[in-house]
């Protein structure tokens, strides 16, 4: 990467593309589902079918890495701004700035505020702002959903959230978008804190292990779905996660009142109510699954969906369970970070 003072140089590779605008847009694909009241709401990347633009190479790259490595949080680090950027990054009606919030917005604010809360400066209201505008985000606690601020397309934050089980923020950490080698130790002090206790996050909600009944087996690719049931609620949240190659899954909550169901083809589907408290520096409390089978004690074997190789999804289309076909929008326009 080239560095520079203006806000576009560095942000391409060597074929002048910039890689945050480079990853298939699953947004499109999971509001165009929401639409037709197609229930698909995770796992997206089989839904694609055509790309606006080739995949690069660094971005094949992250895509294996994400592919083949069950992450359950992540973040990533940005300059330019202040502020800590949560899905969805692109809007629902393509307006250029639109809150579009994904079903999982009430716990990507938590995930957000948690960051910001312990950075030195992120959350002041009182800070100078950032850019030509000079738009203070700690007026607004340090956070922003993506659309609201700047709707683009292709970026990593949405796909991780889309295409895995990961739940990704981005995080401006700065308006210097180069800061210089005198102030790292500074960058370092006002972001720590804010690091380690973001790092702590991954034990909210609920984990445990998915297993057949009978055997004790391991269950792979089961579905897990979570309906808030706090304060009398019944709201279905729209977006599920799955169980890996060990059966163990994980899934970030707020605190409140949840019943998971675990599911998988030829088993029956089992539900447990819980009560999420989210303790400080306590890991998540578990919910394991035991699946009875329909029929038989067979238990599917294979590979995981997450270990096959990016490469060979992409040659089998991966359009197994296609139900629409979708083209591409041309990229959004440049945000500054």
């Amino acid at each position: 990467m080239s560095g520079g003072l203006d806000y576009l140089i560095g942000r391409s590779n060597n074929h002048s593309v910039d890689l945050n605008r480079n990853f298939p847009d699953l947004d499109r694909i999971m509001f165009g589902n929401e639409e037709s009241h197609i229930e698909h709401n995770n796992h997206l990347l089989e839904q694609v079918n055509r790309l606006s633009e080739p995949i690069q190479p660094e971005t094949r790259a992250v895509m294996r890495l994400i592919m083949s490595v069950p992450f359950v949080l992540s973040a990533n680090l940005h300059g330019g701004d202040l502020v800590a950027n949560y899905p969805y990054d692109t809007s629902r009606s393509g307006a250029m700035t639109e809150y579009t919030s994904s079903p999982d917005d009430q716990t990507f604010k938590h995930l957000a505020l948690s960051y910001a809360n312990l950075h030195k400066s992120m959350s002041s209201p009182d800070r100078k702002g950032c850019g030509y505008d000079g738009y203070n985000f700690g007026k607004q606690r340090g956070i922003t959903n993506g659309a609201a601020w700047y709707s683009v397309q292709g970026g990593m934050q949405d796909f991780n959230y889309l295409s895995s089980n990961d739940f990704e923020i981005t995080l401006e950490l700065g308006c210097d978008k180069y800061p210089g080698q005198d102030v790292l130790e500074k960058e370092w002090e006002d972001n720590k804190e804010a690091l380690v206790h973001y790092m702590w996050q991954v034990h909210i909600g609920v984990k445990g292990q998915v297993k057949d009944a009978e055997t004790g087996k391991p269950l792979a690719n089961a579905v897990i779905h979570v309906k808030n049931v706090t304060g009398g609620r019944d709201d279905d949240i729209q977006h599920d996660v799955t169980s890996v190659h060990d059966g163990d899954y994980w899934r970030l909550l707020t605190p409140g009142k949840y019943v998971i169901t675990a599911y998988r083809d030829d088993y029956r589907p089992k539900s447990v109510r819980v009560t999420v408290v989210n303790q400080p520096h306590q890991e998540a409390p578990r919910v394991d699954f035991d699946l009875t089978p329909v029929v038989s004690r067979f238990v599917e074997e294979g590979n995981p969906d997450y270990d096959q190789p990016y490469d060979d999804i992409l040659q089998d289309k991966m359009v197994t369970d296609l139900r629409k076909k979708w083209a591409y929008h041309s990229l959004g326009p440049k945000r500054r970070y």
